[in-house]
């Protein structure tokens, strides 16, 4: 329990890059869906899922300390493990909404077969999500920090 200590929470941020993370897997998944009001879901679903996963990677520590069921596998009590397995989550949330796509119309869209590509890349971004804001914080707006 030691390795995970208390820390600020970080809202303004996560919404920000989260949002950001959110319009790269809605413009991968708007590509494959023809139906307006599919697109709509498939693009709210991903913004707010890019969101909840960037905060919970952002405020590890907060998340690991509200919710005690967390504190019975040792193993999370590490952030960076807590950290990859919400990008593990992300990138089989991402793989089977791709998946459910490609078998709701019964045919192979352009990009779904780069679906496990797609979802690493997303997956990785939102584990990395606390590492690389200290780096861009610098350049966004007042209003974000």
């Amino acid at each position: 329990m030691a390795a995970v200590t208390t820390q600020a929470l970080i809202i303004m941020p996560a919404i920000a890059v989260g949002a950001v993370i959110g319009l790269y897997e809605a413009i991968i998944l708007h590509r494959d869906v023809s139906v307006p009001t599919h697109r709509f879901g498939h693009t709210l679903h991903a913004f707010v899922y890019a969101i909840i996963a960037v905060f919970i990677t952002m405020n590890t520590a907060y998340v690991y300390n509200t919710f005690n069921f967390l504190h019975s596998l040792s193993f999370l009590q590490y952030p960076i493990v807590f950290q990859g397995i919400i990008g593990v989550i992300t990138m089989i949330k991402i793989h089977g909404a791709s998946k459910v796509i490609q078998s709701r119309y019964g045919m192979a869209s352009v990009g779904l077969a780069e679906t496990w590509t797609h979802s690493f890349i997303i997956g990785g971004l939102v584990v990395a999500a606390p590492y690389i804001w200290p780096f861009v914080a610098p350049m966004a707006p007042a209003w974000i920090k």
